[in-house]
């Protein structure tokens, strides 16, 4: 089944919501460039407003790992999400800090991306060491990637870039990826829309079921 992960989560409405809606994760964007950031006190407050079985994920961008590994021994993340230049010696230092879980992402390209490009990248993101991997078109551009890309891919990965309410569900009825994660696809105006956020999550959930009751049908 595709979790769901609703990112740069800022205000207590936007938990709310993500209560009512309860995807599989929420994110925080700690990356203080983004115009999505949030202090680690103001996440401390959000995280306490959560509902206990959403996890929430903090998102980093070359960011020290004893500043991740804190936010996580202190309860604010359950999981660290490296949206930077972060190798594999960056992430073995992490797991000495910590055994919280480590999502890599990846950078792909846009749709018109070269397919050379995107292979060299695939190829980076099997071989990464983290726990889970996410595939991306850019830094938080929302800019839609090629899927066709990502067709036969073996890893389980999170797909980002570019989704939204109207396109998510063709992404998951063609790719079935582990986890969709949004973040500019679900705001109006630069601030998160409750509508979209409920667009969103109802258009992964009735891509999943048509998904599942076709391989019902075939047994």
């Amino acid at each position: 089944m595709t979790q769901i992960k609703l990112c740069g989560l800022s205000r207590p409405q936007d938990i709310a919501t993500a209560n009512a809606l309860r995807p599989g994760y929420i994110g925080f964007v700690f990356a203080k460039a983004s115009r999505r950031y949030v202090a680690p006190e103001t996440a401390a407050k959000l995280r306490a407003l959560l509902d206990p079985g959403i996890r929430a994920v903090g998102v980093f961008v070359n960011e020290t790992p004893e500043q991740v590994a804190a936010l996580l021994s202190e309860g604010i993340i359950d999981i660290a999400q490296l949206h930077g230049a972060e190798d594999e010696a960056y992430i073995r230092r992490l797991r000495q800090l910590t055994d919280k879980p480590v999502i890599k992402a990846f950078r792909l390209g846009t749709a018109d991306g070269a397919a050379e490009q995107a292979r060299k990248v695939l190829s980076e993101a099997m071989a990464s060491t983290a726990d889970m991997v996410l595939l991306d078109s850019g830094a938080g551009t929302g800019m839609v990637l090629n899927w066709e890309f990502l067709k036969g891919f073996p890893r389980e990965y999170f797909l980002a870039g570019g989704l939204t309410p109207e396109n998510v569900g063709e992404a998951v009825s063609m790719l079935r990826p582990a986890a969709v994660d949004v973040s500019s696809g679900i705001e109006t105006e630069g601030v998160k829309d409750a509508a979209k956020m409920q667009r969103f999550v109802a258009a992964v959930r009735e891509a999943e079921a048509v998904g599942f009751g076709k391989c019902t049908e075939k047994g």
